[in-house]
């Protein structure tokens, strides 16, 4: 695998592909999640839940607000049309404010001119990962 230099154009949109993910107005939009993910996505959360894409978007939008930020983010070229984005999460829930670090991996395929994610996947993880 090739691993992506953080200034090559196609990090640096996933990165921010992943980052809108993330956001509580995107996370709780039907339409904006259907932009991002593919038809036939696949999730396989941190709960141990696995989820399809209109269960994802259903779930997302009863998710109490959290807050969550990313590190280690690296992108690897799978194929010329497939990337793999790794990363490191803390969330934060307002609920409780206490942080919960997971180890995420997603895949992400361009068709039709557009990047949308076909399988993510987080890991529970007791301690901050370093790369």
């Amino acid at each position: 695998m090739q691993q992506m230099k953080p200034d090559n154009p196609i990090h640096q949109l996933l990165y921010s592909l992943e980052q809108r993910l993330l956001q509580p107005d995107i996370r709780r939009s039907s339409e904006e999640l259907n932009k991002l993910l593919a038809d036939d996505f696949i999730e396989f959360g941190a709960s141990g839940t696995i989820c399809d894409k209109r269960r994802i978007i259903e779930e997302l939008a009863q998710e109490p607000p959290v807050d969550i930020s990313i590190t280690d983010f690296a992108v690897c070229q799978l194929a010329p049309d497939i990337v793999l984005a790794t990363y490191h999460a803390v969330v934060i829930s307002v609920k409780d404010g206490q942080p919960k670090h997971s180890l995420r991996s997603s895949i992400w395929k361009l068709a039709d001119g557009s990047w949308r994610m076909l399988f993510h996947q987080g890991t529970p993880t007791a301690m901050p990962s370093h790369s």
